[in-house]
Formats: structure tokens, sequence, C-alpha cells
């Protein structure tokens, strides 16, 4: 990376971690569960009789354990969340994990076992997979595109194409399968794309430039990425001093030619169009990240059982 640069690509190499997420934003997400399932949340016209009726039937006071269970190879993500929902259940309940986040789990695997009131586990059973199967969904997608990517010195990026109320989530997932985290809000980088930069009337020459150096002046404490999707809006942007460019829908020979004219002067990121295909071919460009966030919207749930012993 050039001197002239303000940051080092190491700089964006980030990952959330379990201990990132705000433990009472989780609760709130496993309370909305419970009462989706309990009483109807989302609904217009709650239901008269609350709870659950099925194991209202269950003889009264029983204890149990129950084993979670890898059915398909997996990485295996979420299980911090798992006692925050037996918590919301009862305090009786326990989980022994006998993995962890980030793990590959072949067929037949154990994640861990539960304990405490069967009533309470029967109740959680299914939230607990619904997060689960989601999360390790994303996880294990996420390992298929960083290793599709292969011994690379370029870095796998997420994007902020997240289900609503699950962003921080399906973020740190994508981090368990072992890529890197973009911006995580609107808040925590200037991005000027494409439609800021026709609302500002500044898709290319001097004020394109002009555009970039306020972001850059006015930011001093944020890094400042701009899109860009043609060679030649590379110089102005390069000249006002951005920190990344982000290479949009640029064919592999174009992001060829983008690398060697940014020459080091900023941090380089293709996006668009990227798949499991694609990405060996550009694994050898010099480019610094690739971002997608198809491990996240192109994921699907691992089958993953919870059965009593």
């Amino acid at each position: 990376m050039s001197h002239n640069a303000r940051y080092s690509k190491d700089t964006f190499k980030t990952r959330l971690t379990w201990q990132d997420l705000d433990p009472d934003y989780l609760r709130q997400l496993v309370g909305l569960a419970k009462i989706e399932d309990l009483a109807g949340a989302g609904l217009a016209h709650r239901p008269e009789r609350l709870g659950d009726v099925t194991t209202a039937l269950m003889p009264e006071g029983a204890s149990g354990r129950a084993q979670l269970t890898a059915r398909e190879p997996l990485i295996v993500c979420g299980l911090g969340l798992i006692q925050a929902v037996l918590d919301s259940y009862g305090q009786d309940c326990s989980f022994e994990a006998q993995s962890q986040d980030g793990d590959f789990l072949d067929q037949g695997q154990i994640i861990g076992i539960l304990s405490g009131s069967s009533s309470a586990l029967l109740q959680a059973e299914r939230v607990i997979l619904n997060f689960l199967q989601h999360l390790s969904g994303i996880a294990t997608e996420a390992r298929l595109y960083v290793d599709a990517l292969g011994p690379s010195e370029t870095a796998l990026l997420d994007t902020r194409k997240t289900l609503p109320g699950y962003r921080v989530l399906q973020k740190y997932a994508f981090a368990c399968g072992g890529g890197y985290n973009h911006r995580i809000g609107l808040f925590d980088r200037v991005m000027l794309k494409d439609n800021h930069l026709a609302v500002a009337g500044a898709t290319g020459g001097n004020r394109l430039t002009e555009t970039v150096a306020l972001a850059v002046n006015t930011c001093e404490y944020l890094a400042i990425e701009v899109e860009v999707d043609s060679l030649e809006q590379i110089p102005p942007v390069v000249e006002a001093g951005a920190d990344i460019i982000l290479l949009d829908n640029f064919s592999p020979e174009q992001l060829k030619q983008a690398v060697e004219i940014i020459d080091g002067r900023a941090c380089t990121e293709a996006s668009g169009g990227i798949t499991l295909n694609s990405l060996p071919a550009l694994n050898d460009l010099g480019l610094d990240f690739i971002s997608t966030g198809a491990p996240i919207h192109q994921s699907t749930w691992k089958d993953i059982g919870l059965d009593w012993l």
C-alpha cells in the first residue's frame, strides 16, 4: 500500500465477535420469537387462549435432557443464543456446549446437551432450532465462498443486505464462516454510491473530485469509500483522496486495469454479481477485497436435530 493512503488494508479486515453483540438486543429478539409462539405476536387479532396448549398436557414438574445434533455437515453458529432462549422460558434450564461457533461439524456430531424442565425445553425447542439452523446456514455458505476464493491475499466482505432486525447476528455468522464484515450501518463509513453521486451531480470530472474531497475533509475520522462503474471515474476519485474504491460490476480484465490505475493509492473492492463460480477468477488480480451479500441472502438453513435423551 502506498504511503499516500490513509489506511492499510488490515484496518478494514474486521470481524464481529459474540462479545460485540448487545445482550439486551438479543434478548429482545428472543422475546419476540417467544411471543410469536405463545401469544400470536404479529396478528391483528390475538388468540383468546394463550400459551402452549400441547405442553400443558405433559406431566407437571417433569425434567429431562435433549441433544442437539448436526444432521448434515455444517459450520455451527449461534450457540450463544441457546442459554438466552432457555432463560426466557425458565431459570432451571442449562446448555452444555460440545462445540463452539465456527467449528466444522460432520453429520452426526453432537452440538451440545440441553437439560432442565421438560415443559421449558419443549417450548424453547423451535426457537432454538430456528436461530441455529439459520445462522449455521449463513456460516456454512460463507465458508464455501471463502474456500472458493482460495489461498488469496484478497479478503471476502459481507454487505448490508441483511434481514431487518437480524443484521448483527447475520454478519456475525458471516464472520464465523471465515469472512470479514463490511460497514455495519450508515454511521460507520462514508460510502458514496452511484445514487449519491447522481444526486450530487458528481458522476465524473471535477465535480466528482470535489464531492469526494468534501467527504475526505469533512469526515476526517471516517473511511471514505466511493463506488465507480467505469475506469474513467477512477482518477478523479484517487485524486480526491478516497480510502476505498468500490469497483462495481467490472469484468476481470477491467478489475486488473483498475488495480493498476489505483496503484496502491487506495484499497480496492470488487462487488456485483459475485458467485461461487466467479470467485476463482478474481483471486489473483491484486484486489484487496471482494464483497458479496450472497452467503447471507442465498444461504439455506442447515439440518439440526433436537432429540430427547
